[in-house]
């Protein structure tokens, strides 16, 4: 087993929320939650599969903040996680919305900061065990 520290990048004047879905329409149901809570949203959206070939899925409306969303998720690794890059919108204008995705499981984080994902990985793979 071994521990790994992930950082996040991000440009300063963004958000980031990073969280736990189950399925592949996850891209799908959170970009409509999204383009349908906040008009005009920006943002960029990753999730790792935990399949076995460990796709990443991604959507938006910002191709940057996609490529950065797609970027941190490549570098978490762990299966089932996600990476949402908000511009022009804050976690809570968003969170209740996201809350109520049948797919999303749970969140880890939801801010501005400068955030770091504590990662184990395993002979199986990949999981985030904190922030």
């Amino acid at each position: 087993m071994e521990l790994k520290l992930i950082p996040i990048e991000k440009p300063e004047e963004t958000n980031v929320i990073i969280g736990m879905t189950h399925f592949i329409k996850s891209c799908e149901d959170v970009y409509e939650a999204l383009v349908n809570t906040v008009p005009g949203i920006k943002f960029g959206f990753a999730f790792c599969e935990a399949s076995q070939d460990r796709l990443i899925r991604y959507e938006g409306t910002d191709e940057e903040l996609i490529r950065l969303a797609v970027k941190n998720a490549q570098a978490i690794g762990a299966g089932h996680s996600f990476v949402l890059i908000l511009a022009n919108a804050y976690p809570i204008n968003v969170l209740k919305t996201l809350r109520s995705v049948p797919e999303i499981v749970s969140f880890f984080c939801a801010t501005a900061n400068p955030a770091q994902i504590i990662v184990v990985e395993t002979d199986k793979g990949r999981g985030i065990i904190g922030v």
